[in-house]
């Protein structure tokens, strides 16, 4: 049955009845606007959009698939900020003759995501389009901490990464050669894993910045660098290319390095923290911030590609 046959309301009915919610929710979906605590007093609060063609192939990924995927690109935002996620809000645009199944699977993938950290989808919106489009909305508490930022990194701090990148990359460029193995990269760029209890327990070690690495490390990090008023250096032995990766990249003919410094959507944590800090397993140290500016690997410019940018 397609989404026009069910209309608008019946979807919302369909798509509401498969959801649940956590303590923090005070008032679900069905009223003009859900009811959400924030016990800090303050809320962090993050918005992304997912656009098919742009950011999923429907034949290339399940609708759970692509609900996980939508939901952790925002999770990952709030966690980076050293909060808790708390709810997720979905505007979902369709083209009318979408199965009402796929939305049914997308609401279920996103559900699964928020439970993993303990939050809930309390809303949204739906509207016909001819393009497939999902905009999450993320909500977090910073339970009486201060918010990481990108702009507190100092002069002698330690850069460190929670998570995997390079691999999602991979399995975008496995796909794009119209691949289906290796399935740990390919699975990878389908779905996420956000190193989410790393990012607030970050902010409790008193790390002085942090970010989601969404669009490349390298890039993501120039982010930091030009916030915070300093360099930062990466060094490349920090990285251990995985066999899977390694063959890949082999087999395509790309320098699997690329694929891990600037290749995004693994949605990582790259924090930065003072040199007394002892960093724990889940944080592995991969450079340092100096004086001056920019971004250098092995202290040296980087002419090679460094993230992604959606109008270049």
């Amino acid at each position: 049955m397609s989404v026009a046959g069910v209309g608008e309301f019946g979807l919302i009915d369909r798509v509401t009845a498969r959801l649940s919610y956590g303590s923090t929710v005070l008032l679900g979906p069905g009223d003009d606007a859900a009811v959400v605590a924030a016990p800090d007093a303050r809320v962090a609060a993050s918005t992304d959009v997912l656009v098919e063609g742009r950011h999923f192939r429907r034949d290339w990924s399940s609708a759970r698939d692509v609900g996980h995927r939508a939901a952790a690109a925002n999770l990952a935002d709030i966690v980076a900020m050293g909060a808790q996620p708390t709810a997720l809000l979905v505007a979902l645009c369709m083209p009318p003759e979408l199965e009402t199944g796929w939305a049914e699977e997308l609401a279920d993938g996103l559900a699964a995501e928020a439970a993993k950290v303990g939050a809930s989808v309390v809303g949204g919106d739906m509207a016909a389009s001819p393009t497939l489009t999902i905009a999450v909305t993320a909500l977090g508490d910073l339970g009486g901490r201060p918010p990481v930022t990108r702009s507190g990194a100092r002069p002698g701090d330690v850069l460190a990464l929670a998570g995997r990148i390079g691999y999602a990359a991979a399995g975008l460029t496995v796909l794009s050669r119209g691949f289906r193995t290796p399935r740990l990269l390919v699975e990878a760029c389908r779905r996420p894993e956000v190193p989410y209890l790393a990012g607030p327990h970050a902010a409790r070690l008193g790390a002085t910045a942090m970010i989601d690495v969404s669009d490349g490390l390298l890039a993501d990090l120039g982010h930091v660098a030009k916030a915070s008023g300093v360099a930062v250096d990466v060094r490349r032995d920090a990285f251990e290319v995985p066999r899977q990766m390694r063959d890949a990249a082999q087999a395509l003919g790309v320098d699997p390095y690329t694929w891990l410094l600037a290749g995004g959507d693994d949605h990582a944590l790259a924090a930065t923290f003072p040199a007394a800090v002892a960093l724990p397993p889940d944080w592995q140290p991969i450079g340092r911030v100096t004086e001056g500016s920019g971004i250098t690997v092995d202290g040296r410019p980087y002419d090679g590609p460094t993230g992604w940018d959606h109008f270049r």
